[in-house]
């Protein structure tokens, strides 16, 4: 494995990941912040597609009462997961499972309901985009296990009865996550678009669902810079909200 950096994920947790590897970004961070927003008072949650564990460390920054478990299938990342877990002291309260979520096997492994499920699952469907040589970049960025749908499907499996589920999914994929939703018996109430630079089309979106249908959806937008490119005041508000400042960003 080549190097790894040590960066600020929170005010007090770390995750450690490759220099040249796939690494924690805006997608993360928002789908961890919707989900916390969403279920404030989550007591069991799932976290499918765990990677390195950005997201699922976030969640449990934030709601340190929560019991978690994270399911991870590619090798390198999973043996990040571990690392990362104990180095920041959650190995006790972090249940993990090394395989794919779409296999009967991991399925009857994770067991039990959450009202807490989050993803961030890739964006590109095979043939869509150049898979890289390296394994994990591969595996983050193609859906070589499945994409949206893989994880809608799952999610409905764990889901409790009033639980919440947060994923986050590609510009211009809404027809899909909403496709899945239908056949799995969830509805979107919510969808947060986020905006690369002031003025630009959506990169991707974090999409909140339940079981029981809304009587109106929610949409909006966060923009992380402004045209000129500093961070817009969300931004920095966004990253407050797991306790870090401006400088202790990793930018």
């Amino acid at each position: 494995m080549d190097e790894l950096t040590s960066d600020a994920l929170t005010a007090d947790y770390r995750v450690l990941q490759r220099k040249r590897g796939h690494r924690y970004s805006l997608d993360d961070v928002l789908t961890a912040y919707v989900a916390c927003e969403a279920e404030p008072e989550a007591a069991e949650v799932l976290d499918l597609g765990t990677g390195i564990g950005s997201v699922l460390m976030m969640v449990a920054w934030k709601r340190p009462a929560a019991r978690l478990v994270g399911v991870e299938a590619q090798e390198g990342s999973y043996a990040l997961l571990q690392e990362n877990l104990e180095a920041n002291g959650l190995a006790a309260r972090v249940r993990t499972i090394h395989g794919d979520f779409r296999e009967p096997e991991v399925r009857a492994a994770i067991g039990g309901r959450f009202s807490l499920v989050t993803g961030t699952p890739p964006y590109f469907p095979p043939g869509t985009a150049s898979v890289s040589p390296d394994p994990q970049r591969a595996y983050a960025r193609v859906e070589l296990r499945g994409g949206v749908e893989a994880y809608v499907e799952t999610a409905s499996l764990f889901l409790d009865d009033e639980g919440t589920f947060v994923v986050c999914a590609g510009a211009g994929a809404e027809p899909r996550v909403r496709g899945a939703a239908d056949r799995h018996g969830l509805f979107v109430h919510a969808r947060l678009d986020a905006i690369p630079r002031r003025g630009r089309a959506p990169l991707f979106s974090v999409y909140t669902l339940r079981r029981s249908a809304p009587e109106t959806t929610w949409e909006g937008a966060f923009v992380a810079r402004e045209a000129d490119g500093t961070r817009t005041a969300e931004y920095v508000a966004l990253r407050a909200y797991f306790g870090l400042t401006q400088k202790e960003d990793r930018g």
